[in-house]
C-alpha cells in the first residue's frame, strides 16, 4: 500500500511539473510576442498607418457601393434616374406620396443612411456624403452633357484626410500624387439631388478628367481630388450615364 500510494506521488508531481513548464513556456512565448508588438509600434509606424489608410479607403468605397445596388434595384423596379431622391431620414416628410423614390426611404430603395467616421476626416468631425448628377467623369459613360444627355449619378465625401485620398489613389492605380482642380467646385459637389430638384439631369457638368488638374481621373470610376489647393474629396460613380 505504501509503494502504490508513492508511485501515485511520483505521478502527480510528475504532472504538474508538467504544467509549470508549459506555463513558464506560455510566459515567455507572451513576453516575446509582446516585445515584438511593441517594437513594431515603435520602429514601424509608418507600415501601421498605411494599414489603417488602407482600411479606412475600403470602408469609404463599400458604403457608396451600397447604396449604388440601392439604385440598380430601384430602376428595375420603375423608378426613373430623374425620380431619384436621396433625402436623408430626417428629410422623409418631404417625400410624402413618394417614398418608393426616396433612395434611403424604407419603401425605396431602402438603403442605409450613415455618415464618414471623424477618424477619417480633417475636421475630426463625421463627414457629410453629397450624392448630385452635376458631374460627368471622362470617359465614363457614353452619355455627353453637350449633346443634351445627363451627367453621372456620384457619391461625394469633402474633407478626407490627406493620408487617406492618397491612399485610395495609390489602390486605383493612380500613384501617391493628388490631382489638384485648378477652379473651386465646392459649391457643385456639396449639393444632394432631392425633392426640391426638378426631375430634370443637369446636363452642365463639371468634367472631372478634363477639369484643370484632374486629368489622371479620366476613366476612374472613383478616386480623390483636391479641390483648388483646399480639402480633399473622395468621388464614386453611383451610375454611369
Amino acid at each position: 500500500m505504501t509503494l502504490y500510494n508513492h508511485t501515485y506521488d511520483e505521478e502527480s508531481d510528475s504532472q504538474r511539473g508538467n504544467v509549470l513548464f508549459l506555463i513558464l513556456i506560455a510566459v515567455v512565448l507572451f513576453a516575446a510576442l509582446s516585445y515584438a508588438v511593441t517594437q513594431s509600434s515603435r520602429t514601424g509606424g509608418g507600415d501601421a498607418g498605411r494599414e489603417t489608410n488602407l482600411i479606412a479607403s475600403a470602408e469609404i468605397s463599400q458604403y457608396p457601393a451600397a447604396v449604388k445596388t440601392a439604385i440598380v434595384r430601384m430602376i428595375i423596379n420603375g423608378t426613373t434616374y430623374e425620380q431619384l431622391k436621396f433625402n436623408p431620414p430626417s428629410a422623409f416628410a418631404d417625400i410624402a406620396g413618394e417614398e418608393t423614390e426616396g433612395v434611403f426611404h424604407p419603401l425605396g430603395g431602402a438603403s442605409v443612411f450613415q455618415n464618414a467616421s471623424p477618424d477619417m476626416m480633417t475636421s475630426g468631425t463625421a463627414g457629410i456624403w453629397y450624392f448630385n448628377e452635376n458631374f460627368e467623369v471622362l470617359n465614363i459613360g457614353t452619355a455627353d452633357p453637350a449633346d443634351g444627355d445627363g451627367n453621372e449619378f456620384i457619391a461625394f465625401l469633402p474633407g478626407l484626410k490627406q493620408a487617406i485620398c492618397s491612399r485610395i489613389n495609390e489602390e486605383v492605380g493612380l500613384g501617391t500624387t493628388i490631382p489638384n482642380a485648378t477652379t473651386d467646385m465646392s459649391a457643385a459637389y456639396e449639393d444632394t439631388f432631392d425633392d426640391t430638384d426638378s426631375e430634370t439631369i443637369s446636363t452642365e457638368a463639371h468634367i472631372l478628367g478634363s477639369v484643370g488638374g484632374t486629368t489622371s481621373l479620366a476613366g476612374q470610376p472613383f478616386g480623390c481630388f483636391r479641390n483648388n489647393g483646399g480639402e480633399y474629396v473622395y468621388y464614386q460613380v453611383l451610375s454611369e450615364r
